[in-house]
């Protein structure tokens, strides 16, 4: 099947960020994938709570959602939108950071919180507190399509293998992995974390990315990757932002699977 990687460079200004969107998936879809996979965030990059409080809604009012799905409809593809910012029904008002699959009927068929909150300092210039603004999910999801079974994440979960373990175990084959990695853990960390995961599970990962400046304080790393069963990079998404195209085959994960059967070596042990 071919699958379609949107990388973009969404900011403050959701509705260009729609526009973007919308146009990045007819390319697709024209290039003939039928399932395309957007970023982290794809409707708003920002860190500014005054901005988020004024474009980000709850699910059942987000017009960027309902938006994305009619185009999923119109063109007759699956789409993961990698995530959104979503206000939540919270007390202490928090968004979720939460991932949709959508199917060629417009309807979603599962979601996703992002679990692991990105809470770092990189160094003396570069910190994050995702969990300041975003409440942590507390569900794996193994989605279901005609196609496949898909094992939803979002960026900083990549390095938390047991996660994707456990969905390969429970019959993933394609995992997906939406992302807005910095440029200091990219060029450090990115593909080589890609690369891991699809080689200890033996299932194809799809991680599209935010590039560029998407803000005056916030730039992202680009390189949306496809990765094999076996570990080899099918495509590089570069620096800019466009859409990838790559025809994947399924049975690639029966083939590294038979040859390395590491999913069903596991052993109990003591210790430490």
């Amino acid at each position: 099947m071919k699958i379609g990687l949107v990388q973009m460079t969404s900011g403050e200004d959701m509705g260009a960020n729609l526009t973007s969107t919308r146009n990045a998936l007819r390319a697709a879809a024209a290039g003939g994938a039928g399932f395309v996979l957007t970023p982290e965030v794809t409707n708003l990059l920002s860190s500014s709570r005054r901005t988020q409080e004024a474009q980000i809604s709850h699910e059942e009012d987000c017009a960027f959602l309902r938006e994305i799905q009619e185009e999923a409809r119109a063109l007759g593809i699956w789409v993961l939108l990698g995530s959104l910012a979503v206000k939540t029904h919270d007390p202490d008002g928090r968004f979720a950071n939460r991932s949709f699959l959508i199917s060629p009927l417009g309807q979603i068929t599962a979601r996703y919180d992002k679990i692991h909150m990105f809470d770092v300092e990189i160094n003396a210039q570069e910190s994050y507190r995702e969990s300041a603004h975003y409440r942590p999910g507390e569900q794996a999801v193994l989605a279901e399509t005609d196609f496949a079974r898909i094992g939803m994440t979002i960026c900083y979960d990549i390095r938390f293998p047991h996660l994707y373990r456990q969905l390969a175990q429970n019959g993933a084959e394609i995992l997906t992995v939406p992302a807005a990695f910095s440029p200091v853990t990219g060029a450090a960390h990115w593909e080589t974390l890609l690369r891991a995961r699809a080689i200890e599970t033996g299932c194809f990962v799809l991680a599209p990315a935010q590039c560029g400046q998407n803000t005056e304080k916030r730039a992202t790393f680009g390189h949306s990757l496809v990765v094999a069963p076996w570990g080899e990079i099918l495509a590089d998404g570069g620096k800019k932002p466009g859409v990838t195209l790559v025809d994947i085959d399924l049975d690639e994960v029966k083939r590294a699977r038979a040859r390395v059967p590491s999913l069903t070596h596991d052993r109990k042990y003591e210790g430490p």
